[in-house]
């Protein structure tokens, strides 16, 4: 996925007409106090408008706190209250970085911080920062949460490009690669790749919120048993067909792209095939993928049936934070 995201100076901005699959904005700054530019102590008062026109032209969003060197809890809870509305919907973000900081360099600070915004949440956030600082973050950050690592081959203008230079090197979920970006005529703007599709950015941005399929009763229909699901983020056909019991998941039709490996939060898809829903369904077992994992190092010879069930078109690409059915 390709996009950018937008700071505290560029309030104007219409995200609805950028060309972009998703937009970041940054929401909060420090713990208030201030302002600047869109900033109205410490919160940017255009980032409501900026994420509803990026939803409303279908859109992925992000929001970021940017850290200002205060308390980290008081920091991460001025973010989670300005932001409530978004959790489970966006992903949340953290950007760590040493102008106005002078808590730069202290890794305990971010780990605080990204405790307190995931027990509030239980959502994950990743982490913004330079690949020159990300020996910055502890192992319990890199363990948890994603990276989008901030590093530039030049800052000469550009548009989106195909592979940004050192792009995935760090094993990171992100790559900022620019901030003298154009895009549609509007510019500079910070470039962005996220290194997966947009159901891995929904699982970003879901964390691990109880946010369930909801599996309405099953009525009568031709050709065998029927039941439509509301698509939740994050959601996968396979997983709607392994919540459900009702497989196998080809048989899952009604999703607007045409490609059942792209399926978007709020519309509805129908079962429609004569299999019969699986017995024990409900007792199916998880697992969330960590760092450095594979199919075959997690689940040994089994690893082609856990694809399967899981409707992988790659085994090979699998992504931390994923949640596996087997």
């Amino acid at each position: 996925m390709r996009g950018f995201d937008v700071s505290n100076w560029q309030c104007n901005i219409d995200t609805y007409v950028l060309d972009a699959d998703f937009v970041v904005a940054g929401t909060t700054w420090g713990v208030g106090g201030f302002n600047n530019v869109c900033l109205i102590n410490g919160v940017n008062q255009a980032a409501n408008y900026q994420l509803g026109r990026a939803v409303d032209s279908g859109k992925s969003i992000g929001v970021y706190h940017y850290a200002m060197g205060n308390d980290a809890v008081a920091e991460a809870d001025f973010f989670v209250d300005n932001v409530a509305g978004y959790v489970g919907r966006a992903v949340l973000a953290l950007d760590w970085e040493a102008a106005d900081n002078p808590q730069f360099g202290n890794g305990t600070w971010v780990e605080t911080w990204v405790r307190r915004v995931y027990d509030r949440t239980r959502v994950w956030p990743i982490v913004y920062t330079g690949a020159y600082s990300l020996g910055q973050l502890t192992p319990y950050v890199r363990e948890h949460c994603g990276v989008w690592v901030a590093q530039y081959a030049s800052n000469v203008p550009t548009g989106y490009q195909a592979v940004p230079w050192l792009y995935g090197a760090y094993g990171e979920a992100m790559r900022q690669y620019t901030s003298n970006g154009y895009v549609s005529g509007y510019g500079p703007l910070d470039l962005n790749y996220f290194r997966g599709e947009r159901w891995q950015w929904d699982a970003y941005a879901r964390g691990e919120r109880d946010d369930g399929v909801s599996v309405p009763e099953p009525v009568p229909g031709a050709g065998g048993a029927s039941t439509c699901v509301t698509v939740g983020p994050g959601d996968t056909l396979a997983g709607i067909a392994a919540a459900t019991g009702l497989w196998p998941w080809s048989d899952w039709s009604g999703y607007a792209s045409g490609n059942p490996n792209v399926i978007y939060p709020g519309e509805t898809v129908c079962y429609g095939g004569g299999a019969v829903v699986q017995p024990n369904a409900s007792a199916a077992r998880t697992y969330t993928v960590q760092p450095g994992d594979s199919l075959w190092s997690v689940f040994g010879a089994d690893w082609s049936r856990v694809a399967s069930v899981n409707g992988l078109s790659n085994p090979s690409l699998i992504y931390p934070g994923q949640i596996l059915r087997y």
